[in-house]
């Protein structure tokens, strides 16, 4: 099934309660004073060491696009927020000054990884969106630098587009695996807008056009030959996979160079 593309306002990326906690501090007079919010995490996620900073720039870019429009207005006035706050979101302009860890830093629990001084009123609108924005990259940062570390130098490539919730979730956690420690994407999308290197292989259902593991292999050697990953787990890894792929090289790219 198609997905359909969601264009959100990034002003609304909010629980509906931070615009109502901001709503009240504009009616009780405190909304311009001056407050410092830190964004921290409590805990590794399973007992490791440390965490990886990321999404600080799609933070970044959201913060700036910060607007309400009259679509945005006429839909939270029906939500019976006030006139007063409902103005004063018209001219809605961001002022606070935001200070958060380079991406791919290790972090670590209790530590500040963003924090905001500015207007209460301004600090608590944007809540919402620097957890969504640092939440779900730094997790699979995070992730992918244990399987990086743990490959040992050997070459790692995020697979995530097919299984991911959503498009934007497959490209910004490509980016976030990236900037973890991973080699390359296969996600096109991903590679073309953040200059990621991107991986190809073969599919099981080419294997699946031939007769036989060991033709599809030769024929995708020789089409492909300084790009040659071969899948070998259509059949039987061990028992006809890895073999066939052994005798494709050493048939059609050994002799190549």
């Amino acid at each position: 099934m198609a997905e359909n593309n969601i264009s959100v306002n990034a002003s609304l990326l909010v629980d509906f309660h931070s615009l109502s906690i901001a709503n009240s501090s504009f009616e009780s007079g405190k909304a311009f004073d001056i407050g410092y919010y830190d964004m921290f995490f409590r805990t590794n996620p399973d007992n490791g060491g440390f965490a990886i900073m990321a999404g600080v720039e799609q933070l970044v870019e959201r913060i700036k696009s910060l607007s309400f429009s009259a679509s945005d207005i006429k839909f939270l006035r029906s939500r019976g927020l006030s006139e007063g706050f409902l103005d004063y979101l018209k001219d809605f302009s961001f002022s606070c000054d935001i200070w958060a860890v380079p991406e791919g830093t290790p972090v670590f629990p209790g530590e500040p990884v963003v924090t905001v001084r500015g207007p209460i009123i301004e600090a608590q609108l944007i809540e919402t969106i620097i957890l969504l924005s640092v939440n779900h990259q730094s997790l699979i940062a995070t992730k992918a630098n244990r399987i990086a570390r743990a490959a040992q130098g050997h070459s790692v490539v995020e697979f995530g587009l097919r299984r991911a919730q959503g498009s934007e979730a497959a490209i910004l956690g490509a980016r976030a695996a990236y900037l973890g420690g991973c080699d390359a994407t296969t996600c096109t999308a991903a590679a073309h807008r953040f200059n990621i290197p991107v991986f190809e292989s073969m599919t099981h259902s080419w294997v699946q056009m031939f007769d036989g593991e060991l033709e599809a292999f030769c024929i995708y050697a020789n089409a492909n030959p300084d790009s040659c990953t071969l899948l070998v787990d259509t059949y039987d890894t061990l028992k006809s996979g890895v073999p066939n792929a052994i005798e494709a090289f050493n048939r059609v790219l050994t002799p190549k160079g």
